[in-house]
């Protein structure tokens, strides 16, 4: 697996148990709906969350947040949309975005930013 594959992996394990500290209960992680992916699937008491992870090992590339550009959120909406359809779900939805820096191997800094875009 290549380094920026394995960062983002632990991202994502950092990011579960971030969510799930704060009371969130992981429903799924990596769902697809064919080329479109949501890294964690969560419940945050009624709330659906769909939250989509960035991880960086340093800033030079600018925060890790940014990556979440306006094309990144229309395939979480679509990918969010399809799950809604197969789950028969109508629950109240969310959108957040975890941004971590990660340092030997440990989150150094995790950001998360509740109710990022709709």
């Amino acid at each position: 697996m290549s380094k920026h594959n394995e960062l983002g992996k632990n991202g994502e394990i950092l990011a579960c148990q971030f969510l799930i500290n704060k009371g969130h209960t992981i429903i799924a992680t990596n769902y697809r709906s064919g080329h479109r992916e949501i890294d964690i699937i969560s419940l945050d008491g009624a709330i659906l969350v769909f939250s989509e992870i960035k991880a960086r090992s340093g800033y030079q590339f600018g925060f890790p947040e940014e990556a979440v550009h306006y094309r990144k959120q229309q395939h979480l909406k679509e990918a969010a949309m399809a799950y809604l359809e197969a789950n028969d779900s109508e629950q109240p939805i969310r959108f957040d975005v975890i941004a971590i820096l990660i340092k030997a191997g440990k989150a150094a800094e995790i950001v998360h930013f509740e109710d990022a875009f709709y």
